[in-house]
């Protein structure tokens, strides 16, 4: 049912761990690269106006593509824990249903996007200069928003299969069909924003389309039938494992948005600068959004094999891999951030913003890396009700208020803004260290 590269219930979790996590990170620098090149070509060849409106519209993006992904989180959960069980003839009724649900939420992305593009930038507080970019950029990415929840939900089908070099795969053809389409859009016809939208959706439905036959070809431990297409006891299950996964990270980055808009306020160069910056701020985040991905998927096999001690081991030794990398990129970021952001663009004030708030931001490369370690070891174990808890407080009662309060000083800088990050991250490890002693202790009390 399970080959030995994909059974995570026995060998070396070390070895395993970063064996699997190594085509996620890459499908990870890839979709980061895949970003930043919109905003590195426009950022170069477009103008200051169509870089706000890329680094905002990408922000509303940023926000379905996020909410998608830890929705789809509850499949690839699911997915693994039938393989630990060996019951993976339940995970073609996963997939059928899957996809029955999130084509009714492409639906609904697709009105709100592309109905509602240009009050959404006006919400967004985009500067007046960069209101109509803005627009349509999220228009035209809503337009193909069909080819966005695909990509991501055939990555998460993937992963639950102990699979993490196909989705690398997907992206890779993604990524350079992007950079393809915003040199030719962009740099070429002098589209602007417009181009760097266009090439981002074509990329993605080539994405997709690539997926869709791999997957097919694939020598499955299941069968999928057409009666798997329906709404099913499956869907169930996975929504109840995605959905608060969804609604934390819904809210998180309604919170990303909120930052977004209090940084908008400061004027066009802030805007452009804070946008180079959660592009760094995006790689800066590779590995310990991979840790938490594939932490994921081994928790769930292990759990289902009953081998919760290995699921204990395996977190401490994301935890260790997390910290290590998370030491060389606060180095990165903290004291060579003015050197990253000149990659995204050659204006200097925009550099400096860019600079300005990943000063402030540093401490957050190493936080991260214990709570993200900590949020896929819960995501494994099936408690999501607790990382959305914990999310939405650190979200809603520290993030917030504190770039609110940082952003209406007199004397308001990016720098101050971005400690927002790292200071709401420690509350959220400390309340996460909490739990997980907890649920240990009950565990054993009652074993």
């Amino acid at each position: 049912m399970v080959n030995d590269k994909t059974d995570f219930t026995q060998g070396s979790i070390l070895k395993k761990l970063v064996a699997f996590m190594m085509p996620v990170l890459g499908a990870l620098i890839l979709q980061a690269a895949y970003g930043a090149v919109d905003l590195l070509v426009v950022g170069r060849y477009g103008s200051t106006s169509g870089l706000s409106g890329v680094s905002t519209g990408s922000q509303v993006l940023n926000l379905v593509t996020f909410v998608v992904t830890q929705l789809a989180m509850g499949i690839t959960v699911l997915i693994g824990r039938y393989l630990g069980e060996k019951r993976p003839e339940q995970i073609g009724s996963v997939i059928g249903g899957s996809a029955v649900v999130f084509a009714g939420i492409s639906i609904v992305l697709f009105i709100l996007m592309v109905g509602f593009a240009h009050p959404i930038s006006v919400l967004m507080q985009a500067p007046e200069e960069a209101v109509a970019l803005t627009a349509n950029y999220v228009r035209i990415c809503g337009g193909g928003i069909f080819f966005i929840v695909a990509y991501n939900v055939l990555s998460a089908i993937f992963r639950g299969l102990g699979d993490s070099k196909s989705p690398l795969l997907f992206v890779l053809v993604a990524c350079i069909i992007n950079i393809i389409g915003d040199l030719a859009l962009v740099a070429g016809l002098h589209m602007d924003a417009v181009g760097a939208a266009i090439a981002t959706v074509a990329a993605q439905g080539c994405s997709v389309v690539f997926a869709i036959v791999i997957l097919l070809k694939k020598d499955l431990p299941f069968s999928i039938t057409k009666k798997d297409f329906r709404w099913n006891v499956q869907c169930n299950w996975f929504l109840k494992i995605g959905l608060p996964l969804a609604l934390q990270e819904l809210l998180t980055q309604i919170s990303f948005l909120a930052l977004c808009a209090f940084v908008n306020r400061l004027g066009l160069e802030a805007s452009s600068g804070y946008g180079v910056a959660c592009k760094i701020v995006n790689f800066a985040m590779l590995v310990p959004s991979a840790l938490m991905q594939s932490m994921a998927s081994f928790v769930s096999q292990n759990v289902g094999a009953g081998k919760t001690k290995r699921a204990k081991h395996t977190l401490y030794t994301g935890v260790g891999v997390g910290l290590a990398v998370g030491c060389v990129v606060f180095m990165l970021v903290m004291f060579k951030g003015d050197l990253l952001a000149g990659f995204f663009t050659t204006d200097a004030a925009v550099v400096q913003s860019a600079f300005e708030y990943l000063k402030g931001f540093a401490a957050e490369t190493l936080m991260t890396a214990i709570l993200f370690s900590l949020i896929g070891y819960f995501n494994g174990n099936n408690k999501t009700v607790w990382v959305m808890t914990q999310g939405l407080f650190q979200t809603l009662l520290v993030r917030l208020p504190f770039a609110y309060v940082m952003s209406i000083q007199p004397n308001a800088s990016l720098t101050k803004i971005g400690l927002a990050a790292p200071v709401s991250t420690t509350v959220g490890v400390i309340m996460s260290v909490i739990y997980y002693i907890y649920i240990n202790r009950k565990s054993e009390s009652e074993s």
